[in-house]
């Protein structure tokens, strides 16, 4: 196909007439079957990337994403396109997994997207190589490297899907940032055929990125929101802090709402959809919120909180701004902040010793006897955990953290699954059965007039909604769907809301629980260079924001201009080449020699006033230092 015909999928299913930039080279690379590591910044449009190449052929693409709460939006987007898609992940049964897989290899399904850890689950394996795939997609593709901020020992097993399906069948992987070191990486341990990297720039040059460093926070961000027009995100780190900050915006007359995971689907899409269409002007959100937004006209992304790695914050303040005018990203920055950043570097690795306790409460917790336990899904209740064996919180959420970098497990955060419901008669059989039950016969044409698909895999179903549509009451229609299920007509999975344990190996004895020292440490020290990385960016007032940012990710860039450090700069009147030409000077004469300010005005062979206004913003920002005999010495 030519890219036209691509262009024809685009307008037909999402209104665009041509491509963002780097869509069009991706899609034109995965259809001639290379394998392809994409990098595109937030809102670059990813998902395209995948979908527009998988319609225009025959078979299924199968999707690898870790993040739960996506894959669910982006299979419910594409089931409203009327694009046939399905997802599998820890928190369904293995009745719903088998029907799923069943559906993807005898039905016209498009799109199956999966959680890596279901990658290695002999279902799966048994089934893959059944599978018409024209394409394997791999979001967030930097959780393969252990070098990026987001290590997932489960995206390791990616690769062994090679062994059972077609060698024609590329794999596009996808992710929003990326060091030089990560994009090495993601292709080795992907088993790419051949070195094939697609990116552009991470320059956001309509993104202002400015540091504030204030003591009262509240009252900077009341003071700007009422001076600044526009929508924005205030990212905050803790669920409390997000609704405390969202009530003082609306205390203070400010258009605001709170988003975190603990509320449920509905409340979250309810606050999301009244955000997204202006409604609510300002959203207080955890980093749960943003994956999948819809919303490019964004003034502003402020955080109140430090991030502790610059992918996250350049993700999270990317959400900017997309629509190409001007937007600001604001970081809110006191002592406080770097010493709360040092102290959680100390919770976030508790000693092995402490892990090795953790996992064994653990195992205890969930009754897995010795050598048994593996890919088996438990459900997980973190704070009865904690009380019942009375482990600090924080500890042991970042014990369990580290044993999933290890392999031992997968832990997964709180997701809300809905009620599902499958037919499991034959629309024959199930009309006799509502001719001889008259009493179920007003329910069950209710379920059919409110959903679809349920006679060939399991539907969500929502009972709030089913008892809007009818006179009953809850209990009634929980009876209902109790009884029909004991009679065999569905399978009816009662809702929860909860995190998931999934064992990747079976249950060891404590000494044969391999956590190595030198490795623990490698780790650590890995975090630790990203955390002095976000620390540097906040502390320094010399380095362009946007300069720093771009180099970290390999890039070369000039000044922007427009950040807090550049403004400042350009307040000298003096242009970036001029002022550039006049530090390097500087530099070079105080390496050699240490005069004093009047010398040293001397010995630059540059108008007297420029001089010494470099000097002064030198000065001011500790780059050169006067001893007591005032002769000065560059900072390095």
């Amino acid at each position: 196909m030519n890219i036209e015909s691509y262009r024809q999928i685009l307008t037909k299913y999402w209104g665009f007439s041509s491509f963002k930039p780097l869509q069009e080279d991706i899609i034109r690379s995965v259809t001639e079957g290379r394998d392809t590591l994409g990098l595109m910044p937030t809102g670059g449009g990813k998902s395209i990337t995948f979908q527009v190449p998988a319609l225009a052929q025959e078979g299924i693409c199968l999707v690898i994403t870790p993040l739960i709460a996506l894959m669910k939006d982006q299979v419910n987007r594409l089931n409203e396109l009327e694009i046939k898609s399905i997802a599998i992940h820890s928190g369904m049964t293995g009745e719903e997994i088998d029907n799923a897989l069943e559906n993807c290899i005898f039905g016209d399904y498009k799109f199956l997207y999966i959680s890596p850890e279901r990658i290695s689950t002999r279902i799966f394996q048994a089934r893959v190589a059944r599978l018409n795939l024209s394409l394997v997609a791999i979001d967030e593709a930097h959780c393969i490297s252990q070098w990026g901020y987001d290590f997932r020992p489960s995206y390791l097993k990616i690769a062994s899907l090679r062994e059972y399906i077609s060698d024609k069948v590329p794999f596009l992987a996808l992710t929003a940032s990326a060091t030089p070191q990560v994009i090495d990486d993601i292709m080795k341990k992907l088993a790419f055929r051949e070195k094939n990297v697609l990116k552009t720039s991470f320059n956001r040059k309509n993104i202002s990125y400015l540091v504030r460093k204030v003591d009262d926070k509240g009252t900077y961000l009341i003071k700007t929101l009422m001076k600044t027009g526009g929508s924005g995100i205030v990212y905050v780190r803790s669920r409390k802090r997000c609704k405390e900050v969202a009530e003082l915006l609306v205390y203070n007359g400010i258009s605001a709402d709170f988003y975190h995971a603990g509320l449920t689907d509905e409340l979250r899409d309810k606050k999301q959809a009244s955000w997204t269409t202006g409604e609510t002007r300002v959203i207080v959100a955890t980093n749960a919120f943003g994956m999948g937004i819809d919303k490019s006209e964004v003034r502003f992304v402020i955080h109140w909180d430090i991030p502790d790695c610059i992918e996250s914050y350049f993700q999270e303040s990317g959400r900017a701004g997309r629509d190409g005018k001007p937007a600001f990203a604001v970081l809110l920055y006191t002592p406080a902040d770097k010493s709360r950043l040092l102290d959680n570097l100390r919770k976030k690795y508790p000693p092995v010793e402490k892990i090795k306790d953790i996992y064994e409460a653990l195992c205890n917790y969930l009754q897995v006897p010795l050598g048994s336990g593996k890919d088996i899904v438990f459900e997980f209740n973190m704070y009865d955990f904690v009380a019942k064996f009375r482990l600090p919180v924080i500890e042991t959420y970042n014990s369990l953290q580290f044993l999933q970098r290890e392999g031992y497990m997968e832990f997964t955060e709180e997701i809300n699954n809905p009620s599902r419901v499958h037919f499991i008669v034959s629309r024959d059989d199930l009309y006799k059965f509502q001719v001889a039950n008259e009493s179920f016969d007003g329910f069950i044409k209710l379920l059919l007039r409110s959903y679809t698909g349920m006679f060939s895999e399991f539907v969500p179903i929502n009972e709030e909604a089913l008892l809007r549509k009818s006179a009953a009451t809850r209990e009634t229609i929980y009876q209902y769907l109790v009884k029909l299920s004991s009679l065999n007509i569905i399978r009816y999975i009662p809702g929860k809301k909860s995190a998931l344990v999934i064992f990747t190996e079976e249950r060891l004895v404590r000494k044969a629980l391999m956590i190595s020292p030198d490795n623990y440490l490698n780790v650590k020290e890995k975090y630790e260079i990203r955390l002095d990385k976000m620390i540097g960016y906040a502390d320094s007032d010399t380095h362009c924001r946007s300069v720093y940012l771009l180099d970290y990710f390999g890039e070369e860039s000039d000044r922007c201009g427009t950040c807090d450090v550049c403004r400042e700069r350009n307040e000298l009147e003096l242009s970036k080449y001029e002022f550039d030409l006049i530090l390097d000077e500087i530099k070079s004469v105080l390496i050699e020699k240490n005069p004093d300010a009047e010398e040293l005005v001397k010995l630059i062979d540059y108008p007297e006033d420029r001089v010494i206004k470099v000097i002064r913003w030198l000065l001011d920002h500790n780059k050169i230092l006067p001893d007591r005999d005032h002769k000065l010495t560059w900072n390095s």
